[in-house]
């Protein structure tokens, strides 16, 4: 307490300083809430599921109940992970599982089991006795790589009628690799599935080789699939571009790639595997992937020139500076992600009338109306939107947008969010062949980033260009219903001994050529 000489209280001061503390106290309990949320998060993160489905049945949630959940701010259930059962008529049941199922078309090798001719004898007259039937058990065995050499020979001829005979020589078939003796279509195809389909880096690959007596080192694979990259499957990569740029719709994302000798960047540093696909109104899909040292806007600016449609991306801001010519459309996905979030922050015995779940809720009912017309036409999708998705998009952002929350907080966050992006979530709207989410080109980056937590990096930016080259064709083959290996040996088969540059025999070489006019029975 301040007192002046007489022995008075100056109580302008005290209620300063009450303000002062008041505040002070209520930017702690502020701060303290966000620390308490952030904990909250990462702990979710680090020990719980990251599932975001829903426990609540969310086809049964109309409009009308969303109103009815906003008016009461009542919710009737947690949201907790999906249970192993189902309630089904008042009562709950296990899940079935699959039968086990042999593939069909494989060799079969049968093993008849007899018993001995002791054994045959009738136990009660001593006669041979006859087979009536058999009882049947089928296996799968799994025969590990089996490595042979296959030795070519020319045949040299000569005729000996003629005095000065020409001598005539059979043509030996090309190389993938000019000047390498053991690199077949096969063994290069194989390493690349190794890699970038089974996640096996080439360290591995080069210890596997050695316990079957092969000394291959993993510099000498690498400069296989560099080479044989450059060479054989750039030219492809490139007829794929051209091909997916005059798509009317695409999909875009990005992840991380590290290189080690990037020219003027740390080894620590990141670099950027920009991924770019077709969407699903085509029968022919195309997945492209591009490697840039940087995340800049001028990347995928350059990489689209000429496309002219619409582009699926998140909210990166990159993607909103595109030219005009491109219209970008936002990710639903992303929005129910950050509702997501904010739900998992707040405690359980909180979470039965909190905005987040009515929120998450708005998004459940939207992707539930989206999987109803998903096997509509697209005009008939397109008019079904208007009339069913736009109204309740508006209503969730009016709703939003009313709430009273701080910037910072999940919460906060995810209103943020919706701001921001609003312009681009609407655009789904504008045509029948677009998403509600760019989930599709996610779930094509996804096999690249589990390989890479196995091979960690790419040593140079020229391994980094043929890592992104083979990953595009390995995962278009993969869209178009293809064996990777089997695919990747036809190519290398046929594109050395084949004009690279005439545009026919390229396209005889893309997934969709091989598909239409080869058997996969016939390599």
């Amino acid at each position: 307490m301040m007192i002046t000489t007489d022995g008075t209280v100056r109580d302008a001061e005290i209620s300063a300083l009450k303000t002062k503390y008041e505040n002070e106290i209520k930017e702690l309990r502020i701060l303290l809430k966000y620390y308490e949320e952030q904990f909250r998060l990462l702990k979710k993160r680090q020990f719980s599921s990251s599932s975001e489905k829903s426990s609540y049945d969310q086809l049964r949630l109309d409009i009308d109940e969303i109103k009815t959940i906003i008016s009461e701010n009542i919710v009737t259930e947690n949201d907790e992970e999906e249970s192993d059962t189902h309630t089904v008529k008042g009562h709950k049941r296990r899940k079935r599982t699959r039968k086990e199922m042999l593939p069909e078309g494989l060799p079969v090798e049968e093993i008849i089991c007899e018993l001995s001719e002791e054994e045959r004898l009738c136990p009660d007259c001593g006669v041979e006795m006859n087979v009536i039937g058999h009882t049947h058990r089928e296996e799968i065995v799994v025969i590990p790589a089996k490595v042979e050499i296959r030795r070519y020979s020319a045949c040299t001829y000569v005729c000996k009628e003629c005095d000065e005979a020409p001598v005539i020589k059979a043509r030996l078939p090309n190389s993938v690799i000019k000047g390498s003796n053991i690199a077949s279509p096969e063994f290069i195809a194989y390493t690349m599935h190794q890699k970038f389909t089974m996640g096996i880096p080439l360290y591995r690959q080069e210890q596997e080789w050695l316990r079957q007596g092969i000394e291959l080192s993993r510099q000498t694979m690498a400069n296989w699939l560099i080479h044989s990259t450059e060479r054989w499957l750039m030219p492809l990569f490139d007829e794929l571009k051209k091909q997916l740029l005059l798509s009317g719709v695409l999909h875009g994302d990005e992840t991380t790639l590290q290189v080690l000798r990037e020219p003027g960047k740390t080894p620590q540093s990141n670099s950027y595997l920009w991924c770019y696909r077709t969407s699903g109104d085509t029968d022919n899909p195309i997945v492209l992937a591009e490697y840039k040292p940087d995340r800049k806007t001028h990347n995928p600016s350059i990489f689209l020139k000429g496309f002219k449609g619409y582009l699926h991306t998140d909210g990166y801001e990159a993607y909103h500076k595109l030219p005009s010519g491109i219209i970008v459309v936002g990710c639903w996905a992303h929005v129910r992600r950050k509702w997501d979030e904010a739900l998992k922050v707040v405690p359980k015995e909180n979470r039965k009338d909190c905005a987040a779940l009515i929120g998450k809720r708005y998004c459940d009912k939207l992707f539930a109306i989206e999987r109803e017309l998903a096997d509509r036409g697209v005009e008939n999708r397109f008019k079904e939107r208007l009339k069913r998705l736009q109204p309740l998009m508006e209503e969730f952002f009016v709703w939003a947008f009313g709430l009273d929350a701080r910037p910072k907080s999940t919460l906060g966050r995810a209103i943020t969010y919706m701001a921001s992006q609003k312009r681009y979530l609407m655009n789904v709207l504008l045509d029948g062949r677009l998403e509600l989410s760019n989930n599709r080109v996610e779930r094509t980056i996804k096999p690249f980033v589990i390989c890479r937590k196995n091979f960690l990096f790419a040593n140079t930016p020229q391994g980094a260009v043929a890592a992104a080259t083979i990953f595009s064709l390995i995962e278009t083959a993969k869209e178009n219903g293809l064996n990777p290996f089997e695919y990747l040996t036809y190519v290398f088969r046929l594109a050395p001994n084949i004009d690279i540059n005439d545009p026919e025999n390229i396209r005889l070489l893309l997934p969709a050529g091989y598909k239409k006019f080869i058997k996969p029975e016939s390599l």
